[in-house]
């Protein structure tokens, strides 16, 4: 039998790590002995495991401890990390290691060196002259970069469950559901933004443009305007429709305010978006007094960076709109790095996409009426993710009331 020792530590029994570990293993018919256990006692205790992992062959152990090292398991031998040179621009060499959103060590040189920028799904590289390590897309390695293999000189840290049944972001929350008390996590969350932004931390928003057809445009307007808000990251349609919402009234030619339907008022996202293309640009429209209120525009009058990021079915689009979606992706991923609150709100893909480029740090939220939004955030490795299935036309206006009490 192929044997390796690894080790557990932290809230490994809160957070299920322990039971988890022990479920990859037999599910990919390896074997374990749990070599030494122990259990925290109190609040402020962690609790530690040494277990024996064993297969059948040397491609079984090293897929199982793959599987085991995005749960925080790391190798009992510390070995130094092996790098190997990149022969061809986007191209890794053979087993290289794939990265988790938690925090990340390896062991360089006799030390424990940081991964700057962690992001899920990326490659490990270090400056051999400075000793740093960051993360790199396999679209951006080059020919020599020394690139992390295998598993050795690793050391993966998640984040925990809190032991306080008062936090509302605690890591890997219960089943997604629409019957959670809802306001008491609105509360919550609440307090988090003003804490946050009471340490000179950053939130961001993404989103989509439900915001705008359920009326609720207004209260993340008041957010950007009042300084909770420190970047948007959107498509084309949120960023279209808060336009003409503002121009004409409308968001695909039903009145916000009324829920009428307006004659030709399919047209007014086209006339909305060929008013930008005449000024040339939400900033100059902004300036020239074309657009005088909205999501917008307070973001332009408050300097709120923003990302639009299109897609094949955007109509227009508006100037702003990042059309090569790689170069979008490069914008999201500075920013992603930047904050310390996510709130993703109605939209499917743009949430999955800043899920995969967020760090498990940072606490993130994903409002939607649709629980599988939530439930894919999830699957794809975003577990840190607070889920809400409510109507976001209820959501936002709830939460800007709970900012505004004392």
């Amino acid at each position: 039998m192929n044997k390796r020792t690894i080790e557990l530590s932290g809230h490994i029994i809160d957070s299920l790590t322990l039971t988890k570990t022990m479920g990859i293993i037999m599910d990919k018919g390896g074997e374990f002995d749990i070599l030494e256990i122990d259990v925290g006692r109190k609040k402020s205790d962690v609790s530690r495991a040494k277990i024996e992992v064993s297969a059948d062959s040397p491609e079984l152990l090293n897929s199982i401890l793959d599987e085991l090292s995005v749960l925080g398991a790391s190798i009992d031998e510390i070995k130094e990390v092996k790098l190997v040179a990149s022969t061809k621009d986007k191209v890794a060499p053979e087993g290289f290691y794939s990265s988790s959103n938690h925090t990340t060590h390896i062991y360089y040189k006799g030390n424990w060196v940081l991964v700057e920028d962690i992001e899920m799904d990326c490659l490990v590289v270090v400056d051999e002259d400075t000793g740093r390590a960051f993360v790199k897309p396999i679209a951006n390695v080059k020919a020599g970069d020394k690139i992390v293999v295998g598993l050795d000189g690793v050391r993966v840290t998640p984040p925990h469950r809190s032991r306080d049944e008062q936090q509302v972001f605690e890591f890997m929350n219960s089943e997604v559901s629409s019957e959670k008390p809802l306001m008491n996590l609105i509360n919550g969350i609440a307090k988090e933004m003003k804490e946050i932004k009471a340490k000179g931390g950053k939130i961001g928003i993404v989103g989509g443009p439900a915001i705008v057809h359920t009326g609720s445009g207004k209260y993340l307007a008041s957010l950007v305007r009042e300084g909770y808000i420190d970047v948007i990251m959107a498509g084309n349609a949120l960023a279209t429709h808060d336009i003409e919402s503002n121009l004409f009234g409308t968001s695909l030619g039903i009145e916000v305010e009324t829920g009428k339907i307006v004659a030709h008022g399919h047209t007014h996202h086209m006339r909305a978006i060929n008013k930008i293309n005449n000024s040339g640009s939400i900033h100059k429209a902004v300036e020239d007094g074309t657009l005088t209120g909205g999501i917008m525009y307070e973001c332009v009058k408050n300097d709120v960076p923003y990302v639009l990021a299109g897609s094949i079915r955007d109509d227009g689009p508006l100037p702003d709109v990042i059309t090569d979606v790689i170069e979008a992706q490069k914008l999201m991923r500075k920013y992603a790095q930047e904050v310390d609150m996510v709130i993703m709100i109605a939209t499917m893909l743009h949430s999955i996409a800043t899920g995969n480029l967020l760090p498990s740090r940072v606490k993130s939220i994903c409002v939607d009426i649709n629980p599988s939004t939530v439930t894919k955030l999830s699957d794809r490795g975003s577990a840190q993710v607070v889920g809400i299935v409510t109507d976001i036309g209820t959501f936002l206006p709830l939460l800007y009331n709970a900012l505004q009490e004392e």
